[in-house]
């Protein structure tokens, strides 16, 4: 298929090695890696940057070093998520070479944004190596002394779609216009990928101000073909009604769907809304799982032992419309394997199953209608509270 220069492709490119990464002490080993190899040019966004732990620290470290071998350094942070950040944090990083903004703080464009989230979690080195996945650069999500890291996971790739990532982190950083130069991402750069090491993959995005829901269709693509077995991972998991409706057609065609929710969410309205949800979850034959180890904050999903989709996008109304989210989904039958077993692995060591007589012993009507409650909350009043709240045109 041909295509525009640096235009970005939402099909399938074959030329790509992937790797399954783990949150916590897997991704920054592999994070830190590709820092430290990087020759030429580096880029890191992320929705959560927080200076104040060992984490962010160690991570600014090896872009400060980066950009003393003359790489080419551009960092670009949520405005909201990582307002936190010291001022002489940044400048610190400034100071060291790096090329560093906010996405769109609060209140700070003059096109007034009411919150609009850059909820993305990406890193490509050279053109040739990127990680896309949920993983934040803060202690909660790195494995250390005494606190193992909540559950995510991230897909490292090699290939044809590491440079057309780069293209991708260029447009967010110059903020879809010219005005912002920046490096080059390599002009036809050569991948020596051996056949049976290939895996097709795609780059996946959800941003409703630029008319973008390729994530939401992969969900609904994958329940609507899907012809055995569907596993979701997700820590906010509230689907609309598009994907409830998927999900009931797909277990009436004979589907086996699996949920694997957070057992201990970090957002306690984000928990009782999902826990609203159970009754309808149950009622239509989709089997529940809670992750009981650490927080679940990871957003994964395999269908039929032949794809999978990964990155950071949850199944929710905010995920839909009021953020920037990226994914890949990735076709190899091997690949999306290995994903469904460390799923069951998770739900047979790490999970509890919740039936509806478990759930039912939970309810009484102070509890059922806090979560309504909540539901009604996250639903309307939290997606209003975070929605980019002017169009561009």
């Amino acid at each position: 298929m041909a295509l525009r220069k640096n235009k970005i492709p939402n099909v399938y490119t074959a030329l790509n090695r992937v790797r399954l990464v783990r949150g916590g002490k897997d991704y920054f080993d592999t994070l830190l890696q590709m820092i430290r190899e990087a020759k030429q040019t580096l880029h890191l966004q992320t929705y959560i940057f927080d200076d104040k732990g060992e984490t962010g620290m160690m991570v600014a470290e090896a872009l400060k070093e980066a950009a003393r071998r003359k790489v080419t350094v551009y960092l670009v942070v949520d405005g909201y998520a990582s307002q936190g950040l010291l001022d002489e944090f940044v400048l610190d990083l400034e100071k060291n070479g790096i090329h560093f903004r906010f996405f769109e703080p609060v209140f700070r464009s003059k096109t007034f944004y009411f919150g609009r989230r850059m909820h993305h979690k990406v890193v490509v080195a050279d053109a040739k190596y990127a990680l896309v996945g949920g993983v934040n650069i803060a202690d909660r999500y790195n494995d250390l002394p005494g606190h193992p890291a909540w559950l995510d996971f991230a897909v490292h790739v090699e290939g044809e779609t590491a440079k057309h990532l780069c293209e991708l982190c260029r447009k967010v950083w110059s903020r879809y216009t010219r005005q912002r130069r920046t490096a080059a991402c390599g002009e036809n750069p050569v991948f020596h990928i051996p056949r049976g090491e290939q895996s097709e993959v795609r780059i996946r995005r959800n941003d409703w101000v630029h008319r973008k829901n390729e994530i939401s269709r992969t969900y609904m693509d994958m329940l609507r073909n899907a012809e055995s077995k569907v596993t979701i991972l997700c820590s906010y998991f509230l689907p609309g009604k598009q994907i409830r409706r998927q999900m009931v057609r797909a277990i009436k065609r004979g589907v086996s769907i699996r949920v694997i929710a957070s057992g201990n969410s970090d957002v306690l309205v984000a928990k009782l809304a999902e826990r609203w949800l159970y009754d309808w979850l149950l009622r239509n034959g989709i089997e529940l799982y809670e992750y009981q180890e650490t927080v679940l904050h990871g957003k994964i999903a395999t269908c039929d032992d032949k794809w999978m989709t990964a990155g950071s996008f949850n199944i929710n109304k905010i995920s839909a419309y009021a953020s920037i989210e990226l994914n890949l989904d990735v076709r190899n039958p091997a690949f999306a394997k290995q994903v469904r077993e460390e799923l069951e692995s998770i739900i047979a060591d790490k999970c509890i199953r919740i039936t509806q007589e478990d759930h039912t012993r939970t309810r009484n009507v102070f509890k059922q209608f806090s979560r309504w409650l909540s539901y009604q909350f996250i639903r309307v009043g939290f997606f209003l509270f975070t929605f980019y709240f002017k169009q561009k045109g």
